[in-house]
């Protein structure tokens, strides 16, 4: 059972629906063609696990630092090339900070700060709410294919809105795609009484292919002073599938008993749904020995010993939780050979 107070529904498939495929940690695209939409679906339980428990954070933040993954692989996993998706958030609330870094093709890992006081102060209030969590500030999406090109980033204001209220906004004003993003995150109750964290999304994008429809309606903001631009319709496909989404439960974002294709099936199989292949996700990090070590090279002498504790140097990563450790000396620039 999915807590809190969650048990799973009660839901009739038809003999001609998929079976229950997809296993957890996969990301599946679909496509509704009658309704020119594509999706994928993103269900998450030992990855967002093992990444949540290494940190032991409060609930309110493993929830919200959840959804940051499930919002990361969502979009990470549409990049058609080699390169790195890094969703991040800079705010004033409780929880200052958000890092998920998605590497093709499917290695994610993530982090978060946060200030424990306001924490429990917020949830105290009762204000546990992501949009409390984060306060204001913003959120940054970031392309990085490595240095041969250059980064492409993209900006959204967090104005005390959720996750999702800041992926509407980013693909309204960045990408002009019309998109709705659901996110869910809860803790199932396992035999023994333990708990583990499973997580879940979905995301729904219009993309006509005629040049018409997909035209996007003009902010009136952007208009020349003096001239009014009228709001354009919305396209009746686009308010049809949205409506097919809204009614998706969080329950069944992250049911291990729902596979990923009986959830679109049910959502769309009236205008007609086929998905494709699915996608592994892992949980692993970047971070080595030996670039911790290349990384302490690069200070000065000063900096270094002042990095000294009980006669040796520790470095912790922020991301995995793993602790490096080394000896004073052994971080000291390599002499050059002669022949240099």
């Amino acid at each position: 059972m999915i807590e809190p107070s969650m048990t799973s529904p009660d839901i009739s498939i038809p003999t001609r629906a998929p079976a229950p495929t997809s296993p957890d940690d996969t990301v599946l695209p679909f496509e509704v063609a009658s309704l020119d939409l594509r999706g994928r679906v993103v269900r998450l339980g030992p990855v967002v696990d093992e990444i949540l428990a290494k940190h032991a954070y409060p609930e309110p933040v493993a929830k919200l630092l959840g959804e940051a993954i499930v919002l990361t692989v969502m979009l990470g996993s549409a990049l058609k090339m080699e390169g790195r998706f890094i969703l991040q958030t800079q705010t004033d609330g409780p929880v200052g900070l958000l890092v998920v870094d998605y590497t093709t093709p499917g290695k994610v890992r993530a982090c978060a700060r946060f200030s424990k006081e306001g924490v429990d102060a917020a949830v105290a209030a009762g204000n546990a709410d992501a949009g409390s969590m984060l306060g204001k500030g913003h959120l940054a999406m970031t392309i990085d294919q490595g240095a041969a090109t250059s980064r492409y980033q993209g900006l959204v204001a967090l104005d005390g809105g959720s996750l999702e209220d800041a992926a509407h906004e980013y693909f309204l004003r960045s990408e002009q795609i019309p998109t709705r993003v659901r996110l869910a995150v809860a803790e199932e109750l396992v035999p023994g009484g333990q708990k583990r964290w499973r997580a879940g999304g979905i995301m729904l994008q219009f993309l006509p292919k005629s040049a018409e429809r997909a035209r996007m309606d003009l902010d009136p903001g952007d208009a020349p002073d003096g001239v009014e631009i009228a709001a354009a319709p919305e396209d009746d496909a686009w308010v049809q599938g949205r409506a097919l989404l809204e009614t998706v439960e969080d329950l069944e974002l992250i049911d291990p008993e729902v596979s990923s294709e009986r959830l679109a099936y049910r959502l769309f199989h009236e205008p007609g749904v086929r998905v494709f292949k699915s996608a592994d996700v892992l949980a692993e990090c970047s971070c080595s020995r030996d670039t911790v070590e290349a990384m302490l090279r690069s200070f000065s002498q000063d900096d270094r010993d002042h990095m000294v504790e009980d006669g040796r140097i520790s470095v912790t990563c922020e991301f995995c939780s793993s602790t490096y450790v080394f000896a004073p000396g052994e971080t000291d620039p390599k002499p050059e050979s002669a022949g240099d």
